[in-house]
């Protein structure tokens, strides 16, 4: 009544747990029926459904769970650390242990990201070492990726974000994509060299021609994280990290192409010029300078060198066929173009065959049996069953797995 809520009690209102069995329910044949007849009240806990056993002993399983802005392996390591101090005030009979532990997943899954991250930067590197055939300059291109993925960090604690599976797969996923800026600012500038330019006009140069097409194609791998921001629910609070941790690289990895990478072409690349003017006047003078020229501007026994004049070689036949087919391609348009239509065709036919689901399937490191036991069984039936039942809850076991 108004903002009071009055407590009402009746003359017949028990005043303790057992005095409900006192309650009359009906009169039958002359005779009262009371609560007690039917069933027995209590102040007790539910009925059990449920066991824990370890190793084939009864015990008690007691479940820590965590809030959802906390950390896995912040809250673990807490109650780890607190383990001792709570072991300390028990009886020495009761033994205290660990059933499940969560965090040895999610320790796993960042392993793992952290792996493949490494792996692929070690792929990255031996990639643009048989491209630019020169340790110096493969040098200049991986020193980029660490120092974004650190600037990245540096970002992502700043908007309270934390290294989780999701902002280190953004960081795996964007490896590839920190080296492109530097390899352009190195490949342009190597092709300024070659052309007789000084070696600090070739760098000017270089950066300043490839400057608005490396901004508008980092723009472009940015932009495309920018729909993430429109998540909303648990999608959002998985995916935004993730195009986070690749834009606060990419960004980054930008700007050491503008500025770090020039510095280091300018300290480590003057020996590089030299060969590059050596090979120009082997040319110049008439000699041959894909055998004995090359053999005479290289250093001798520099296994780098000559994988990188190897590769190149390759390169250059597939080159070769790249350009004969294109030119198939360019005559022969009406072909090309239905393969394309139909390849599309093709494509899009195997979506709906695709299942779909929020989370792919992952190895969680456990496994779950569901067992299906008669109707009305006790919990307490497959310890204390004789061997016959036992025998046939098995045999039931069995056909249900």
């Amino acid at each position: 009544m108004g903002e009071r809520e009055y407590n009402v009690r009746l003359n017949s209102s028990p005043t303790e747990v057992e005095q409900l069995n006192d309650l009359p329910i009906k009169e039958v044949n002359g005779a009262m029926v009371y609560i007690r007849d039917i069933g027995h009240v209590r102040d007790g806990a539910a009925v059990q459904t449920n066991i824990v056993r370890r190793n084939g002993r009864r015990s008690a399983l007691l479940t820590v769970l965590k809030s959802g802005g906390a950390s896995t392996l912040d809250v673990v390591n807490r109650v780890r650390t607190r383990m001792p101090s709570v072991l300390a005030t028990l009886p020495p009979a009761l033994k205290l242990d660990f059933l499940f532990d969560q965090s040895l997943f999610v320790r796993s899954s960042i392993s793992g990201v952290v792996r493949e991250a490494i792996i692929a930067a070690c792929l990255t590197g031996l990639m643009i070492l048989l491209f630019l055939g020169s340790w110096r300059a493969t040098l200049i291109v991986v020193i980029s990726i660490p120092l974004s993925i650190l600037s990245s960090i540096i970002f992502l604690s700043a908007l309270g974000e934390t290294l989780n599976i999701m902002t280190l797969g953004g960081l795996a996923l964007a490896v590839g994509i920190l080296v492109d800026d530097a390899t352009v600012e190195i490949e342009n500038t190597h092709r300024n060299i070659e052309m007789g330019k000084p070696i600090l006009k070739a760098i000017l140069d270089g950066a300043q021609e490839v400057a608005t097409p490396a901004f508008v194609s980092t723009l472009s791998i940015c932009i495309v994280f920018v729909s993430v921001t429109f998540l909303q629910g648990a999608a959002k609070s998985l995916f935004t990290p993730m195009a986070l941790a690749v834009v606060l690289a990419m960004l980054p990895s930008y700007i050491l192409s503008r500025t770090l990478v020039p510095t280091l072409v300018r300290f480590l690349l003057p020996k590089e010029v030299e060969l590059y003017r050596s090979r120009a006047a082997l040319e110049a003078a008439g000699e041959n300078v894909t055998d004995h020229g090359e053999a005479r501007s290289m250093p001798r026994g520099d296994i780098i060198w000559r994988i990188g004049g190897r590769f190149n070689q390759l390169f250059e036949k597939l080159h070769v066929r790249y350009r004969s087919a294109l030119v198939w391609a360019l005559g022969h348009r009406l072909i090309v173009c239905a393969v394309f239509v139909l390849y599309c065709a093709v494509s899009f036919s195997l979506f709906p065959f695709l299942g779909r689901d929020f989370f792919p399937a992952v190895d969680a490191g456990q496994f779950r049996l569901h067992v299906r036991a008669p109707a009305g069984m006790r919990i307490e039936r497959p310890s204390n069953a004789s061997p016959r039942s036992s025998r046939s809850f098995a045999r039931q076991f069995r056909l249900t797995n």
